[in-house]
């Protein structure tokens, strides 16, 4: 069982980066918490795919001298996953961030509850 878990270490970690992510994006009535949960949701799924596109033994994707063999190098997909998730969830960031700031200055608060509370005694 120790050999078992010890192999996927990555994986464990990756699968419990995202539960607490996923607890704090659930949980937490304050903006700023949500968006970090979801930060942290993101990282672990980056670390899941990190970890399933290493295979033990292999090279990078760049060719060496004289191997011309596919199965001597890591498939490069996995990496391009990541560098395009890491690139498009720095984007999802920046705007709930902006979004965060202009609640804050209309609503004063973070607390996602008293903001809906507030937006509909607005619009009465």
């Amino acid at each position: 069982m120790a050999a078992l878990f010890s192999d996927h270490l990555y994986e464990a970690a990756a699968m419990l980066l995202f539960g607490v992510g996923f607890t704090t994006l659930l949980l937490n009535r304050n903006l700023l918490k949500k968006i970090i949960g979801l930060n942290v949701m993101d990282t672990a799924v980056y670390l899941f795919l990190a970890s399933m596109g290493y295979i033990e033994g292999r090279f990078p994707p760049i060719l060496r001298e004289g191997v011309t063999d596919a199965s001597a190098y890591v498939n490069p997909v996995p990496a391009g996953l990541v560098l395009t998730g890491i690139v498009v969830s720095v984007s999802v960031t920046a705007l709930l961030l902006a979004l965060t700031v202009r609640l804050y200055e209309r609503f004063r608060t973070l607390n996602i509850d008293e903001i809906v509370l507030l937006a509909r005694k607005g619009e009465k």
